[in-house]
């Protein structure tokens, strides 16, 4: 995991602004315009704003010749010089390697093998650090001490292990720092960027990996079963001790201190009873804990710095009636970029001078879409069948009675992940053109703690298929849903459980929309990408084992069920998918064909897991479209 100051995650300064159930009719008589499908699935205008090192540049992401290309641009000047020339690809992310030279990641058509580029500010002396064809790089440590190094993970010298390598950002130098014996599974350097700590995992066990310094060998602290972790996130600021989220010996993850010596917890430094903690926040220049994070239904914050807190609470006055996310401080720690979010808005990009308070507005991300015209979000929950408490999100359509509506269920990817609270493109576009949008944490979703997230286990197509299901009956019997046009669509695991839904549930759907889902798990299992090899018996605990749950996996297989499907189906794939294979798809398409259904069936040469080409996503969104108006009645817009 790359190191950055205050662990650069997307971190929100949360209003509670919690809505009862009662206040989400949103009726009116306000005539809400169609929006123009381009504008929810644009590239944005002006994006992923990073101050350098020094705080006398920031970098930026920005379209040319339709694709997301980096941009320097230097405080108090008003033009900015574009540095890469990408045409074919988005670029997927970068940092700052130094004052003078950015790094950035890309792949191929998808394909995410991913390679590390760096050039400098002034457009000079582009690299390819990572020229390796069919090699995976990712950050271990950007050193941001040393402006010539940084520490990099390849699958080089075996596709299914990375090993730590030392890499100069001008040339690409390589030295191997830490040769993979075949069961590591992530780095983690201290503060001086040694490499310290590494992950082990033989499938079902973790073992954490200790050394006081780099010229001694690697000695196992902890081993313990996958379900119950301590996940190292820092070294404390004396590289002694460690910073971890821990559930051993407690069902939700709480941030303690753990001593590698002796290998016991010292410190419990928070806990919430209700979620596990998600985020650190630390301090590179005052060396110490600034706050924690936790997500509930919005993201919100516990902080061990007054000063920090004061900053945070001095920028909600400042800019009130959005979440504020930190995306970017310097060396110094006196300059932030902030941006803001809504359930409505992308937001803006600020500039916050610590010394001086003062707060300069630098970029909308996308001014062209009208907030007036979103649909909230609200956070809602529903019991299960069985008596968990199913947390989500409800997006009712703005201007209409929320009574016998159109809707889309919309499960989440993963499915060891959750859904939380801000813009999504996907449900706005879709509340605009009329549809109730309902998202659930279904159990087998994280940040609830162990408990909840191993009650997915072996439940593909039964109780997680039973909470979406759940749902689905919630929203009837509130007089929400017309139960005849009741519509589900997801992505990857998401996609999976639309094709389960109307292979399970045959008679509940009115449509459904498969994009990059499994139809076949022993397919999908057998397909994993080499680097995921070394989980493989996790995923056989998790999902099932295609020998010894071979009845189980068959029954919930869509694929093998094709004879319930009655629901008209929309799939969409990328051809370079790694992790779901363009074969899920193809097969469940061919075994409809021959019972002589017709599916529509979009394949996208160019992409991998999700369509990342705006072209390419205008075609997706716009044959949804159609699709869901044809199936359930929705409005068809510019």
């Amino acid at each position: 995991m790359k190191r950055n100051t205050y662990n650069c995650l997307l971190l929100a300064f949360i209003f509670f602004s919690l809505v009862s159930f009662g206040n989400l009719a949103n009726a009116s008589s306000e005539e809400i315009s169609l929006i123009p499908l381009r504008d929810f699935f644009r590239n944005p205008e002006k994006a992923g704003y990073f101050l350098s090192p020094e705080g006398e540049y920031f970098a930026f992401l920005a379209p040319w010749e339709n694709r997301l290309n980096i941009f320097i641009q230097k405080f108090g000047e008003t033009e900015a010089k574009r540095v890469t020339s990408v045409t074919d690809r988005d670029l997927v992310g970068y940092f700052w390697a130094s004052n003078e030279r950015i790094v950035y990641a890309r792949d191929q058509a998808g394909e995410e093998n991913f390679h590390l580029y760096a050039v400098n500010i002034d457009g000079s002396n582009p690299v390819d650090l990572t020229p390796f064809e069919g090699v995976r790089a990712g950050v271990i440590d950007d050193l941001r001490d040393n402006d010539q190094d940084m520490l990099i993970s390849l699958n080089k010298r075996d596709p299914r292990f990375y090993d730590a390598y030392r890499i100069n950002i001008e040339t690409g130098e390589l030295k191997l720092i830490g040769e993979n014996p075949g069961n590591i599974i992530g780095w983690l350097t201290d503060h001086e960027g040694l490499l310290r700590l590494a992950i082990t995992s033989d499938g079902v066990n973790t073992s954490i990996l200790y050394r006081d310094n780099e010229s001694q060998p690697f000695q196992t602290i902890l081993t313990t079963d996958f379900k119950e972790t301590l996940t190292p996130v820092s070294f404390t600021y004396d590289n002694q001790r460690l910073y971890a989220f821990s559930n051993l010996g407690r069902d939700k993850s709480a941030l303690i201190v753990f001593d590698p010596k002796t290998q016991k917890e010292l410190e419990l430094i928070y806990e919430n009873t209700d979620v596990d903690v998600s985020g650190l926040l630390i301090s590179d220049k005052k060396k110490k804990l600034i706050a924690v994070t936790y997500l509930t239904d919005k993201l919100h914050y516990h902080f061990f710095d007054e000063e920090v807190e004061s900053i945070f609470q001095d920028l909600t006055k400042k800019i009130p009636e959005y979440e504020l996310a930190l995306s970017s401080v310097n060396r110094d720690e006196n300059r932030f970029i902030i941006r803001t979010y809504s359930d409505k808005s992308l937001g803006s990009y600020f500039l916050y001078d610590v010394e001086t308070s003062k707060l300069q507005k630098i970029a909308d991300i996308s001014p062209w879409i009208d907030e007036k015209y979103m649909a909230d979000m609200e956070p809602i929950s529903y019991p299960s069948r069985d008596g968990l408490t199913i947390h989500g999100y409800l997006t009712l359509p703005k201007g209409v009675e929320s009574k016998n509506l159109p809707v889309v269920i919309n499960p989440h990817g993963g499915p060891w992940y959750r859904d939380s609270w801000g813009y999504n493109a996907e449900v706005q576009f879709l509340a605009n053109r009329g549809y109730v949008l309902l998202q659930m944490n279904f159990r087998g979703s994280t940040g609830y703690g162990r408990t909840f997230w191993t009650a997915g286990f072996k439940q593909w197509g039964r109780k997680m298929q039973d909470d979406i299901t759940d749902g689905v009956q919630w929203l009837i019997d509130q007089g929400i849903a017309d139960p005849k046009r009741i519509g589900i669509y997801g992505g990857s695991y998401g996609g999976y459980a639309a094709l389960a839904g109307i292979t399970i549930t045959p008679d509940l759907y009115a449509a459904a929309i498969d994009y990059v889902g499994v139809s076949n798990i022993f397919t999908l299992l057998e397909t994993i990408p080499p680097y995921w090899e070394p989980l493989r018996q996790q995923f056989y605990e998790m999902i099932g084992h295609p020998a010894e749950d071979k009845e189980l996996l068959e029954s919930v297989s869509p694929v093998f069920l094709v004879d319930r499907i009655k629901t008209p189906l929309f799939i969409a794939q990328g051809a370079n998918d790694p992790r779901v294979k363009k074969a899920e798809s193809d097969q469940i398409v061919a075994a409809l064909e021959k019972r002589g259904i017709s599916v529509q069936y979009m394949v996208k040469e160019n992409e991998g897991h999700g369509f990342a080409n705006e072209e390419n996503r205008f075609d997706f969104y716009r044959a949804m479209e159609g699709f869901l108006s044809e199936h359930l009645g929705g409005k068809v817009g510019p």
